[in-house]
């Protein structure tokens, strides 16, 4: 390194890996599903809006999954529409990022108890990479969510394995979202949807 060191002096010329240069490239360039659930897709279009933008992050909008880089589940996710989230998540190209933005879809909300038609986490059916608090969460904190991407993006490798654990957003109370990483389970492969009808006749045929 040191004839590297000698022969630029101009610092018009940088050295870096493949690896660090098609991570700097994936994150500046980020193209995020347009689409919304709830309450919370308020919130992601005021982020994309001009007080925000959005657009100054790279962070573009796609109105197909399979141009697009990350899906945004922004809001309430019901068991009818986990099977389609499932099904946009399967037609994105590699590699596809999933941030959970706001309670409902990080753990069922106000509907974890007694919500039946609710998924209690969009985790269940699709691996989450950034989980976003709040109910909604303002514009800063999906911003926040995206920068948290970027620095998960740039530590990815080549290498399988390396880079694949979720992050976990602290809210101002300093509380956060309990989830398990994607080494520790593999329900988002294997989950099964389960609806209150198929429930109840189970019960009845057990009776």
């Amino acid at each position: 390194m040191g004839l590297l060191d000698k022969k630029y002096q101009d610092s018009n010329i940088i050295i870096v890996s493949l690896e660090k240069a098609l991570n700097w490239a994936r994150k500046s360039s980020i193209w995020y599903m347009q689409f919304g659930l709830a309450c919370c897709a308020i919130e992601m279009m005021a982020t994309a809006a001009s007080r925000y933008d959005f657009d100054r992050f790279g962070i573009i909008p796609r109105s197909s999954p399979r141009q697009a880089d990350v899906m945004i589940v922004a809001g309430t996710v019901t068991l009818k529409m986990a099977t389609r989230i499932k099904r946009l998540y399967e037609q994105m190209a590699e590699p596809r990022y999933v941030i959970s933005m706001g309670s409902c879809s990080n753990c069922g909300g106000p509907y974890w108890e007694h919500g039946y038609h609710v998924l209690k986490g969009v985790d269940r059916v699709v691996p989450v990479d950034v989980y976003v608090p709040g109910c909604p969460p303002r514009p800063e904190a999906l911003l926040q969510g995206f920068l948290h991407l970027h620095d998960k993006i740039m530590k990815e490798s080549l290498v399988e394995g390396i880079g694949s654990k979720p992050v976990v957003i602290h809210d101002k109370g300093g509380d956060n979202i309990q989830v398990k990483s994607a080494e520790e389970t593999d329900e988002h492969k294997t989950a099964q949807i389960e609806f209150p009808q198929q429930d109840v006749a189970r019960k009845k045929e057990g009776a």
